[in-house]
């Protein structure tokens, strides 16, 4: 059994030693423990502090492509030098790497196909309190939309089996956490969770730039996750409200109008009327979307099987 453990990079030359200082070489299961580097375009001595250091493998962008690509070319890459469970962790220190052979037992005992390392979200110091509060939202929309239980959503700390590497694939180019719980979850995969140590905060995070660009990615990925992995649900609920609404409006008119004051309440069959048509309409776009989804879920077959005949 052989394990790597990736950890996509840019500009992390000052951090990465201390990161690859505490990776084990040895996990209990596992024959053989490499490391990988993904360098998301650095420009800086990543690359030349990851090799000092003792990594195996790195594989490069030329140019910055974000988390989420760092994430899946690793996932790749992985899959090509043959790893049979991957550990993906960060290069500022932040997960415990102590808390590796716990992450990857799960899946060496053949419990789950992932396992995602859960953070003490309130003991951690420099996580602000609308941070916190976005991390727990988030994790309540992926245990909605996956039904799974994974009370840290947005952890980047997880191992993953072979076989479940080959059936991810992310589509937000923001962050890969939420999108490949849900993936798993959808799937009918094992996911579980395991709790797990932080370290020092070493560097403000790269994904929280500032408290309302955080607030507004977040919004937005929460949306897209919904649109993607539950479009029926989404806008059926949507068109349920304003059906609903529209319904109730035309309700208190027809009342008013057969008690003998319909003439001065025309105008809520107008709002009655529109809002009925967009309920109806957005009716018609949740089974498009629907339609769209199982089309999405034929492609992604299609691309595990090609990857299957590759042999990745």
């Amino acid at each position: 059994m052989k394990l790597i453990i990736q950890i996509p990079c840019l500009n992390e030359a000052a951090t990465l030693a201390i990161a690859l200082k505490d990776l084990p070489r040895s996990v209990a299961g596992f024959d053989t423990v490499e490391w990988l580097i993904i360098d998301d375009g650095s420009t800086d001595d990543t690359v030349r502090v990851a090799l000092e250091n003792g990594v195996d493998h790195v594989v490069r962008h030329t140019r910055n492509q974000g988390l989420a690509r760092g994430f899946m070319t690793g996932l790749d890459a992985c899959l090509k030098l043959g790893a049979d469970v991957i550990v993906n962790t960060d290069a500022d220190n932040q997960y415990n790497a102590q808390d590796i052979p716990a992450l990857t037992a799960p899946i060496v005992a053949g419990t789950a196909d992932i396992v995602v390392g859960a953070r003490p979200i309130e003991a951690i110091e420099h996580f602000s309190p609308i941070k916190k509060m976005l991390q727990k939202l988030g994790s309540w929309v992926v245990r909605v939309a996956s039904n799974t239980d994974i009370p840290d959503a947005p952890s980047g700390f997880r191992a993953i089996n072979r076989a479940a590497a080959q059936r991810l694939m992310v589509f937000n180019d923001y962050t890969y956490t939420l999108e490949t719980i849900i993936q798993a979850g959808q799937r009918n995969m094992a996911i579980t969770w395991v709790p797990i140590r932080v370290n020092g905060d070493l560097r403000p995070s790269r994904l929280v730039k500032s408290i309302p660009s955080y607030v507004k990615r977040s919004i937005i990925t929460i949306l897209r996750i919904f649109i993607v992995y539950q479009p029926f649900r989404f806008f059926i609920s949507i068109g349920s409200v304003l059906f609903g609404l529209g319904f109730l409006i035309g309700l208190r008119f027809l009342w008013k109008y057969f008690s003998g004051d319909g003439s001065g309440h025309v105008q809520s069959l107008i709002l009655s009327s529109v809002l009925l048509g967009m309920g109806f309409q957005t009716f018609m776009v949740a089974f498009l979307a629907d339609l769209l989804a199982a089309n999405r879920k034929l492609a992604e077959d299609m691309r595990l099987e090609l990857k299957s005949r590759k042999g990745l």
